[in-house]
């Protein structure tokens, strides 16, 4: 017998680190556009660099790679490029959080000058993740080449955003319109709905007395916002409410501004809410935007860009939203018009990044056209293959919830400029030609050309786009769409795998603008990523303490541990991933019992195929086939769930503890046995090794890299994926073998005996007959008598 041929006596973390190092050196899976495999593209989410890369994050781009390598292993070109956000607002309110400024106070050159030293000072934390995680980007390097490395700040991508604006332009797709938008007043601009959420904040219910101008009664109406009195538009009541029918047709009269309204029944009076009666503003909330519109009432805008209350206001002006309300509630107890405060939580509309309540002010800002397509997007949603198939919902319920065109231009300064000039002489709109296409700065150049009444007296925009319109290329980006022909070859994108919570803005926003720019659905599948939660299933936060740090866990375990791990939690049929460094330490035995198998195997060599078979090796072959079967199906639906699952319990059940146990006898050799009987005993062992190790290798690409170059002396990454041989003739099941054998060893351990005792004899059913010797050498049996 000779000495394993695998010379480390198990797998540390320590042996990642020269495999890894080597692939992003070497750069193994560089995109080559010339090849004549057909192109299988990712369109991968690219992560902030100036921000730390969360466990969510990891677990994704980890399971994304593991689809990447599986399709490398079947013969596709693999388009997987690594992207890096450097654009928009978490650029922006870290430069202000670093030097403590204010951008929109100082000179926008100024402010850019703040934002790239932020960007010089990044870690790229994220990436030295990516590259700990095995994970296989095309490239690591920047680039002009369609797979290395893109940046959302390089004048390429810019200028390609650009060049989609332009072009939806000349389509009539886009248009400027002032009116009512969500103002955030912490980030100072317009936000779109999908950049809104909603929590439950604190606040005070505060019953009012208006008059009835008719009849001189009081009516009580409640409000959490009092400060907006002086935009009200009208008094409305549900048309089942009995208690104020009698008040339809009549005129209410606003205390303090003393401003006549009609009163109108209507249903979206909630007659269990406050008194059931409500003034409707301009703008407290969605529904008032809603109603002001369905009405056709003047809309009054009482609160400026700044936060502040202005003309409209009154008494109130230059107050800040919350000393207003403060303000008016104390006039209003002077003049005895508060009945009572009542204190409530009231869901408020609240900024996604900035947490600041939304505030509703007109302000001129450029929309893209959505309502007209949403017939359209609904008719693409049902042709893409969701995984799993329940996402396709989400993405469903926001189309339903889309109520006005797409606000895209933003206040702000790190991001895209919008590439549009204004004629002082005629006023019209003057944009830069769509080819070549080029990245344009309109708030520091001259325009490139001329105004149609030929003035060259132009006034270059200065607002820049929202950081969805820029997002929204990112298929188009890596695919070189507009710069050449692949995309054209190649499309659509293959997959786009993202999570759930960015489905109404990433996802939506990317269908709808190629849609619009292409006529084409740009993808043909979408994996849809649930939240990394505790051990406990909550959500991990700050606050609660139970955050987990992705290097924390490369330091500690490696990253093939937690790879494996997000294959064995990454069950997307269900919601989401538990997360726990006791469960990932646990898959750090399932990589020991590999290597324990894979180190036991090497003792033995690698023979070529005997002219026949033994009975208990075709059984071992037909259930790795299976395996091979089963997982090929699930992967090809981005399943790593359920094939890692079963591989793993047949590596620790079924081949480990029944056919290695059985097989041991005569693979060292046993005199009992042929060398007929010997060879096909290593080749089957090495049949089974390889076959498990290429079935993982997706999965784990570094144990099975190293194992497999030491082993065979090759890349296992440039090896086909195993394909499912035809099934061999057997006499037993795997379940009746399994159970003969557990009896078997009942019998010795219910006799006092060990499992190598002597046995004299035992009684097993004839379709055992085949593996006869090997059950009499593994269970050390004098005899075996058939039933």
């Amino acid at each position: 017998m000779a000495e394993p041929k695998i010379k480390e006596k198990k797998w540390k973390k320590e042996l990642e680190e020269p495999i890894y190092t080597s692939w992003k050196k070497k750069e193994p899976y560089f995109f080559n556009e010339k090849s004549k495999k057909t192109v299988y593209s990712i369109d991968t989410p690219p992560p902030y660099v100036n921000t730390p890369v969360h466990i969510g994050q990891v677990t994704t781009y980890v399971l994304m790679d593991m689809f990447a390598r599986y399709k490398r292993m079947t013969g596709h070109e693999v388009l997987f490029p690594l992207g890096l956000d450097r654009n928009g607002l978490p650029i922006e309110m870290a430069a202000e959080k670093e030097f403590k400024v204010r951008l929109t106070e100082v000179p926008r050159k100024k402010a850019i000058e703040y934002c790239h030293k932020i960007l010089e000072k990044a870690t790229l934390a994220s990436v030295d993740s990516f590259v700990k995680c095995g994970i296989g980007f095309n490239s690591w390097k920047k680039g002009e080449y369609i797979g290395t490395v893109y940046e959302t700040d390089s004048a390429k991508y810019r200028s390609l955003t650009q060049h989609t604006f332009i072009k939806m332009w000349k389509k009539g797709l886009i248009y400027e319109d002032e009116r009512v938008n969500n103002y955030c007043p912490g980030c100072k601009t317009t936000i779109a709905d999908a950049e809104v959420i909603y929590t439950d904040l604190p606040g005070k219910f505060h019953d009012i007395k208006f008059k009835v101008k008719e009849t001189g009664e009081n009516i009580i109406i409640g409000t959490t916002r009092p400060e907006l009195i002086c935009t009200l538009g009208m008094i409305i009541f549900n048309p089942a409410d009995e208690r104020y029918k009698h008040l339809a047709g009549k005129t209410a009269i606003s205390p303090i501004f003393e401003k006549e309204v009609p009163i109108k029944a209507h249903p979206y009076a909630d007659m269990e809410k406050g008194t059931g009666i409500m003034m409707m503003c301009s703008f407290g909330d969605l529904t008032d935007i809603r109603f002001f519109r369905e009405e056709n009432l003047p809309e009054i805008v009482a609160i400026d860009k700044d936060g502040k209350m202005n003309e409209h206001a009154g008494f109130l002006k230059g107050l800040t939203v919350k000393e207003a309300r403060k303000k008016i509630v104390e006039e209003l107890e002077k003049k005895k018009l508060l009945v009572k405060q009542t204190p409530c939580q009231h869901r408020t509309p609240i900024c996604e990044r900035s947490k600041d309540p939304i505030e509703f002010i007109a302000m001129p800002e450029f929309y893209v056209k959505q309502l007209n397509f949403k017939t359209d997007m609904k008719k693409l949603a049902k042709k893409l293959n969701f995984y799993d198939k329940k996402s396709k919902q989400i993405l469903l319920d926001w189309m339903d919830s889309v109520k006005i065109d797409w606000p895209i231009s933003r206040r702000r300064f790190y991001a895209t400029e919008i590439p549009i000039w204004h004629c002082k002489k005629c006023g019209k709109v003057v944009l830069p030609p769509e080819k070549p296409i080029k990245y344009y700065q309109p708030w520091k150049e001259k325009c490139p050309v001329k105004c149609k009444c030929g003035s060259t007296d132009l006034i270059g925009e200065t607002r820049v786009f929202d950081t969805w319109f820029d997002s929204s290329i990112t298929p188009l980006n890596i695919m070189n769409w507009a710069r050449s022909k692949f995309y054209d070859k190649n499309k659509p994108c293959t997959l786009r795998p993202q999570g759930k919570e960015i489905v109404r803005t990433w996802l939506y926003y990317t269908l709808l603008k190629c849609y619009q720019l292409t006529g084409d659905c740009v993808f043909n599948d979408v994996w849809v990523n649930y939240h990394i939660v505790d051990e406990k299933g909550k959500k991990m936060s700050k606050s609660q303490g139970n955050i987990i740090d992705p290097k924390e866990i490369l330091d500690k375990f490696g990253a093939e541990p937690f790879r494996l791990w997000s294959a064995v939690e990454g069950n997307i049929t269900k919601t989401d991933f538990r997360c726990s460094f006791d469960r990932i330490e646990g898959a750090c035995k399932t990589l020991t019992k590999l290597w324990n198998v894979a180190r036991f195997i090497s003792m033995f060599p690698n023979a070529k195929k005997p002219t026949k078979l033994c009975e208990l090796d075709k059984w071992i072959i037909n259930e790795i086939n299976d395996l091979i079967k089963t997982s090929t199906e699930a992967y090809e639906k981005y399943d790593v769930h359920n094939p890692v699952i079963k591989i793993k319990h047949f590596l620790w059940e079924t081949f480990a503890s029944h056919y290695l146990e059985l097989v041991k006898n005569r693979a060292y050799n046993d005199d009992k046995f042929s060398k007929e009987e010997e060879k096909s005993a290593h080749y089957t062992l090495h049949y089974a090794l390889q076959r498990i190790l290429e079935l993982l290798a997706p999965v784990l690409p570094m144990i099975t890299h190293k194992l497999y170059s030491d082993l065979y002396g090759k890349e296992i990454h440039s090896q086909e994926f195993p394909k499912a041989e035809k099934k061999l003739k057997i006499e037993f099941t795997t379940a009746a073998l399994i159970s003969l054998n557990q009896a078997i060893w009942k019998v010795k351990k219910d006799a006092g005996k060990s499992l190598r005792d002597e046995k004299d004899s035992f009684e097993i059913n004839k379709q055992f007959k085949k593996i006869e010797k090997d059950m009499m050498a593994t269970h050390n049996l004098k005899e075996i008598k058939y039933n």
